[in-house]
């Protein structure tokens, strides 16, 4: 008999871009469900509203039946907790990444034992892509299509 696997992808997801795409792809392939949890975060003040970033990642994700989009406010491992998912799906792009990473996955873990953080690679051609590359290039009109998914960057044209 199996178990079925949940995992949550946490973020702020201000804008979806590629590589999380690419993250949410290759966890799809390593569990039954993947929670896309979406960081209300006014701390770092987004760009776009909490429902124009759910509404994003649900364009970008519809042909993803193991997806589901939820929000939260809370600390990650409460919600967890809450919804019964102990992997913690983050991605690392750069060395840059890996300490912040690995401070917040010990940090999860100091908090709840039961919480594993996995980390995955973006592939190579998504290893640069950052949200806020994102916006700063969007701040000044730049081209951003190649970055974000087609339905998220359709949705970016018809919000500004």
């Amino acid at each position: 008999m199996s178990q079925f696997r949940r995992a949550i992808y946490p973020g702020t997801f201000d804008p979806i871009t590629n590589g999380h795409l690419d993250i949410v792809k290759r966890a799809c392939k390593m569990f039954d469900e993947i929670i896309i949890a979406v960081a209300i975060s006014e701390t770092k003040r987004p760009r776009f509203t909490l429902e124009q970033r759910i509404e994003m990642i649900k364009a970008s994700t519809q042909s993803m039946p193991k997806i589901k989009v939820v929000s939260f406010s809370s600390l990650l491992v409460d919600l967890a907790q809450e919804l019964d998912a102990y992997i913690i799906v983050r991605g690392l792009r750069a060395i840059s990444d890996f300490e912040y990473e690995l401070q917040m996955g010990y940090a999860n873990s100091s908090l709840n034992s039961d919480i594993e953080t996995i980390y995955l690679m973006p592939n190579l051609d998504h290893a640069f892509i950052s949200s806020s590359m994102v916006r700063s290039i969007l701040h000044f009109n730049g081209k951003i299509d190649h970055l974000l998914p087609p339905n998220a960057h359709a949705l970016i044209k018809s919000y500004i």
